[in-house]
């Protein structure tokens, strides 16, 4: 078997490490109205600009072994199509994981974008499709769709996706979208269709990835959590004929030894205001079913870092330092290497790893811990690129 590994690619910007909060990488930092310039003394412009950072990173994470990146969507964030395209012409194999929201793009308009993409790049796009987690985070979008319409959207617009790929004619009469005698034109038709990448917990998202995905993508969750849910999506998709793989979305921080690696914990969490912490425990409304899985692994009272800590090596803080999914992996390379081993043994066929900061630290896990895995076999079992 092998296993592919993608990167994460900062778009909002991003400290120099989990204990710093300023100063700040890239453009701008949610949350921090001043847009410091990188690389000049009393925050002058050198020229440079946020582009040029993260394409660094996408070089660093190419030539360090990593198939690609996650170009992460957020109301905070560019947008992740435009980003792919600016990062084509600095890397020559690193593939663009696009997050999009279906029901915000048009879905015969989408394929078109998506195969002129492919066409120009020599097929390294693909989808991480996501269906929102509701309440004012969707509601920022314009979005007042309910839970379980969001996946039903879902399914349909990659129906239609999908039937306008091979150049139709292809028509469609579902709730959310009609589509009349549709179809890609030659040559974006004979384009490869993308890989998707698929996230939701719910059972309305299980059911919509089991007719979808390639791959079913979830954050890192206690591991016999994992295992409970990668079965479930297996057995929904073998009922209707098809093979799903499963992807782990996960934040580590990989040090020579254990105890260096706690250190990085503990100095970011000790740098956290009393408010941060009221709100990691009482955070916005969301009607997001893995949100809420994350959530319900916390301690009611936290004092100390150790208080996060939910399974040997795991962390689930990382919320805290950097936004986003809660739980990850802390130890040294080699005890982050047999994490990441025990997670191909559930089950797991791909990781969406990161670290910050990332640019730094797609040199230290390709170098130090990717050549150590192993999964189910004594041989390096990581897919090469290009």
């Amino acid at each position: 078997m092998t296993i592919d590994v993608f990167w994460r690619i900062p778009t909002h910007g991003e400290p120099s490490s989990h204990r710093n909060r300023t100063p700040h990488r890239g453009d701008w930092f949610p949350g921090d109205d001043s847009k410091a310039k990188s690389g000049s003394i009393g925050n002058g412009s050198d020229g440079a600009n946020y582009i040029d950072y993260i394409a660094e990173i996408a070089h660093a994470a190419e030539i360090s072994g990593f198939q690609g990146g996650l170009i992460p969507s957020f109301p905070m964030t560019d947008e992740p199509w435009v980003i792919s395209s600016l990062l084509a012409r600095e890397t020559s194999t690193f593939r663009f994981m696009i997050p999009f929201q279906p029901g915000f793009l048009n879905p015969v308009v989408a394929a078109r974008m998506t195969a002129s993409l492919q066409r120009a790049t020599g097929g390294r796009a693909l989808y991480n499709i996501i269906t929102g987690g509701g309440g004012p985070a969707q509601l920022w979008w314009g979005d007042s769709a309910s839970h379980d319409d969001r996946y039903g959207r879902t399914t349909e617009f990659l129906d239609v996706l999908k039937g306008v790929w091979n150049g139709g004619p292809f028509s469609y009469q579902g709730k959310f979208y009609q589509v009349e005698n549709a179809g890609l034109p030659n040559p974006l038709s004979k384009e490869e269709y993308p890989e998707i990448y698929f996230s939701g917990s719910s059972d309305a998202a299980l059911a919509s990835a089991s007719k979808h995905a390639d791959y079913y993508l979830t954050w890192l969750e206690p591991f016999e959590q994992l295992r409970d849910k990668f079965d479930r999506v297996k057995a929904r998709t073998q009922i209707l004929g098809r093979k799903i793989k499963c992807a782990i979305r996960v934040d580590i921080i990989a040090r020579p030894t254990e105890e260096e690696a706690w250190a990085e914990i503990e100095k970011g969490f000790n740098s956290l205001s009393r408010e941060a912490l009221d709100k990691f425990q009482n955070p916005d409304g969301s009607d997001s079913v893995g949100a809420a899985r994350q959530r319900s692994n916390r301690p009611t009272t936290i004092n100390s870092y150790k208080d996060l800590i939910i399974e040997p090596n795991v962390w689930s803080g990382f919320s805290l330092l950097r936004g986003g999914q809660t739980n990850g992996i802390v130890g040294s390379y080699e005890q982050v290497a047999e994490k990441l081993d025990e997670l191909v043994a559930l089950g797991a066929d791909a990781f969406i790893l990161a670290s910050t900061p990332h640019l730094e630290e797609a040199y230290r896990v390709g170098e130090e811990v990717l050549p150590l895995l192993r999964g189910k076999t004594d041989t390096a079992i990581l897919r090469a690129v290009g």
